[in-house]
């Protein structure tokens, strides 16, 4: 077992210009290893040029979604986004990805745990996303964590592209 394992990530809002290109970069990073074998090149530049580049995540920010950067051993390793409906009592997990190089040190869960907190500490009760139904992995992952799936959820993202996705939802106690 890795001896790094339990070294515990922090997580830092994104607050600055410098932080949100930051996170754009990761996601260029992430997304393109991730998302080309199951979405294909098109939509991935799309999306990231959509939804992922500084420009629309500083937007995003603005929105009401709050980011964070996982910084672990002193360096970026992913990043996370969320954004509560206080009227539904639930928080999306809008986001979240760690670098390649740094899975298996237990970072999904320890981002888990603290967007959970995040959820209490607000007096919400659900975390839900989306997530693409060809990403067995990940889906694998959110069901190991807690997540139970809600249905599939399809949303007309523009340029010709869907998100065929299945919604995930987790109660929190």
């Amino acid at each position: 077992m890795n001896e790094n394992r339990n070294q515990t990530p922090v997580f830092q809002p994104v607050a600055s210009t410098v932080d949100v290109a930051e996170t754009a970069r990761l996601a260029d990073v992430i997304w393109r290893e991730h998302y080309l074998p199951i979405i294909g090149q098109a939509q991935v530049d799309y999306m990231l040029a959509q939804f992922q580049s500084a420009q629309a995540i500083a937007a995003q920010i603005a929105n009401g979604y709050e980011y964070y950067l996982i910084i672990y051993q002193g360096q970026s390793a992913g990043y996370a986004a969320v954004v509560a409906d206080l009227d539904a009592a639930s928080l999306l997990l809008s986001k979240i990805y760690v670098e390649k190089s740094l899975r298996g040190h237990g970072l999904g869960k320890k981002t888990l745990e603290f967007i959970e907190d995040l959820c209490r500490q607000r007096g919400l009760n659900t975390i839900w996303l989306t997530v693409n139904k060809n990403n067995t992995a990940s889906i694998a992952w959110y069901e190991r964590v807690g997540f139970i799936n809600a249905g599939p959820i399809v949303q007309d993202i523009g340029g010709g592209f869907v998100m065929d996705d299945f919604k995930m939802e987790k109660k929190i106690g």
